[in-house]
């Protein structure tokens, strides 16, 4: 299996990035046009990492979103439910300490950590209400999300050159650098299935998370969504 389809089956989706495990980043940086190194700056940024905090980031991959935490001084967990990053991971970073879990079920205390954070995961959840439910129980009062996630152009005519390049260009330039192409189709679909930026903040606040807000990055390719845990 390397496309999972858009009911979000956990296993498909698992199999799916196992597949992509050895050149995910790589290929991401080629289709992202390097953007991506951009939008990790900014989460960093926001999430705001100190010495001494616990930060839990979710959808780790193969542990790259993690490195800035940790170059801030925070005890900083990677976590993914895909064995095959997992692995990745623990080849290129053996001294993280990468932990395999699924994000509606976390395998933490209640307020374990100070910040979770979670880039271009969510939208692989199956359950993304569980999810948000879980990320909150595991935050400490106080304690902050960030959640970095593809989002919807702002601008109409550039919301339809971007599902363009999303639907014709992205799946021809993924076959020539990526070790499963097809799994890219599917980023594509489930990027154009996501909800809009107002719409993913309401659930943050139906999930009991307060101060939500977000900010748009590259016009809104990409949102950085924010809250406390009362």
């Amino acid at each position: 299996m390397t496309r999972a389809s858009l009911d979000k089956q956990p296993a498909e989706v698992a199999a799916m990035f196992d597949a992509v495990a050895a050149k995910y980043d790589l290929t991401n940086d080629v289709l992202a046009l390097g953007l991506n190194r951009r939008w990790r700056t900014e989460v960093a940024r926001a999430v705001a990492a100190r010495p001494g905090e616990r930060v839990l980031d979710l959808a780790a991959g193969t542990g790259t979103s993690s490195l800035p935490f940790v170059e801030n001084g925070a005890y900083t967990v990677p976590c993914d439910f895909s064995q095959g990053m997992l692995h990745e991971g623990h080849r290129r970073n053996p001294w993280l300490p990468f932990v395999a879990g699924d994000a509606t079920r976390l395998p933490f205390r209640d307020g374990s950590f100070d910040a979770v954070t979670i880039s271009f995961g969510l939208r692989n959840v199956r359950d993304t209400d569980a999810a948000l439910r879980e990320m909150l129980r595991v935050t400490r009062p106080g304690g902050r999300l960030v959640i970095c996630e593809f989002s919807h152009p702002v601008r109409a005519a550039f919301r339809t050159l971007y599902s363009e390049y999303l639907m014709r260009a992205l799946p021809p330039v993924a076959r020539r650098v990526s070790s499963a192409p097809d799994a890219y189709v599917y980023l594509a679909e489930s990027i154009r299935a996501w909800p809009d930026q107002p719409a993913l903040a309401a659930r943050l606040q139906e999930a009991g998370w307060r101060q939500v807000a977000w900010r748009d990055l590259t016009g809104g390719i990409v949102a950085l969504h924010r809250g406390r845990r009362p």
